[in-house]
């Protein structure tokens, strides 16, 4: 009778607390978040690196039901190749044409494999165009930051696009690869 008590009280407890849990809602660090990415230059001559400079957006988790989502946006007219030059032609409307399409977004869910996620499945708006992209987490990690005093979790994700899936296909005629290479390192911190 005790043992089945015990039993009993072990149980209510636990539903109690998947009662109470809840999702946790993380904003974006703009200054610690920069989706980049690896694309080809003259046909396997060279690769170009960039990245965007701006983003903000929110990650959602759900530890205990394990499942989540993410929405990001993502400030176009910041495209960073290291290079103004370059810059400025990403920028025109030969290719990202940010005039037209300053902002690109990305919002998916969660996929959980275990205690974290392993996979995000989303749509990428990118140049007016919206297609599925799912990425890959490569890790992930939560912890108590002691600067910013909060709870904050960060991830590296990676994926891949055809960029002229997106409407954006310089040099296609050229021999241009369209393959482009997604890595995103993300940190949100949690929002009370």
């Amino acid at each position: 009778m005790k043992a089945a008590l015990v039993s009993l009280l072990a149980i209510v407890v636990t539903l109690s607390h998947l009662a109470y849990a809840e999702p946790e809602v993380f904003e974006i660090d703009p200054a610690h978040t920069f989706p980049a990415f690896e694309a080809d230059h003259m046909g396997g001559l060279s690769k170009w690196r960039g990245k965007i400079n701006s983003s903000s957006g929110k990650v959602i988790v759900d530890f205990e039901a394990k499942e989540g989502s993410i929405e990001v946006s993502m400030d176009m007219t910041s495209l960073d190749f290291g290079l103004d030059e370059m810059n400025e032609h990403a920028m025109s409307d030969d290719m990202f044409d940010v005039e037209k399409f300053p902002t690109a977004t990305y919002a998916g869910q969660l996929i959980f494999d275990g205690e974290n996620p392993t996979s995000v499945q989303g749509n990428l708006t990118l140049h007016g165009v919206s297609q599925p992209v799912d990425l890959v987490v490569k890790s992930f990690k939560c912890m108590f930051h002691p600067m910013k005093l909060a709870k904050v979790c960060g991830a590296e994700a990676e994926g891949a696009i055809r960029r002229d899936d997106f409407g954006i296909d310089y040099a296609k005629n050229f021999g241009f690869d369209m393959g482009v290479a997604l890595r995103i390192g993300i940190e949100a911190a949690k929002v009370d």
